[in-house]
């Protein structure tokens, strides 16, 4: 498939595509939260 027999290579594709839509979400849920230690800082 794709001119890649070894599966390792897919493995490898496979994990990088979850770390970046893990990464995706995770900047989506924590967008606007703001630390205690900047809140204190700012007060």
């Amino acid at each position: 498939m794709f001119g890649i027999s070894d599966p390792g290579i897919w493995i490898v594709y496979l994990l990088s595509i979850l770390c970046v839509i893990g990464s995706i979400i995770f900047g989506i849920k924590y967008w606007n939260k703001e630390d205690e230690a900047d809140k204190a800082e700012n007060v």
